[in-house]
């Protein structure tokens, strides 16, 4: 049975870590990380180094994924892409690296961005909100697959920052506990406490943003 979850609570010791790893890319980069920086800034630094804005904040992304990582996410995008386009309807799938630019107060110039994010995967049904870009709003589902080094902002800073722009429904995949938590948005903009499917518990755990579509979680996790 699916039971009720809560966010992870952000320990002071995480906090100082996260803190931490906004050092390097800012380094590499020549930045500044006592300022709030934007999409603008964004785009002119280099290509190799992926980061992401969130609220003007410069924070990293570590290296590639574990193979396990990639799998899941690999299994996931193929389940989510082939139902949406079986049924040729208006949502778009991608996965990242694609870039969703999360606008406040309805501010879409670029030097008015300061939340950049690139999701696992994402499933967008506005089409007006996909560009050259990437995608300009919130995405109706978001997907983030867990890592050590995620586990932090994926269950606290992007929780809410997903909830913040109105992020219909947020899944957290944990590889290592083989569970899934989903969040969904209310009608007063405030995400639920989340409900975990746990892999010894449940098998199929449904996508409120693609109704009829259920995702077995013996395929998703199976070695």
């Amino acid at each position: 049975m699916a039971k009720k979850s809560k966010p992870y609570p952000v320990e002071e010791e995480d906090k100082k870590q996260e803190e931490l790893r906004v050092e390097e890319p800012a380094a590499v980069y020549g930045l500044n990380r006592s300022k709030r920086y934007t999409y603008a800034d964004y785009l002119s630094w280099v290509d190799d180094i992926r980061c992401e804005l969130y609220n003007g904040i410069i924070y990293e992304m570590f290296g590639a994924p574990t193979s396990r990582h990639a799998l899941i996410n690999g299994a996931l995008f193929v389940k989510l892409w082939t139902y949406v386009t079986r049924r040729k309807g208006k949502c778009k799938t991608f996965h990242a690296p694609f870039d969703v630019r999360l606008p406040k107060n309805g501010e879409t110039a670029d030097d008015k961005i300061y939340t950049v994010v690139q999701p696992d995967i994402c499933v967008i049904c506005d089409p007006s909100k996909v560009d050259e870009k990437g995608c300009l709003g919130a995405p109706d589902l978001v997907v983030e697959v867990q890592s050590p080094s995620t586990a932090v902002r994926d269950l606290n800073k992007k929780l809410h920052l997903y909830e913040e722009a109105g992020v219909k429904e947020y899944w957290v995949v944990l590889p290592k506990d083989k569970s899934v938590i989903v969040f969904l948005l209310h009608a007063d903009g405030k995400y639920n406490d989340g409900t975990t499917y746990e892999y010894s518990e449940i098998r199929k755990v449904p996508v409120a943003t693609l109704k009829g579509l259920e995702i077995d979680l013996q395929e998703l996790f199976e070695e």
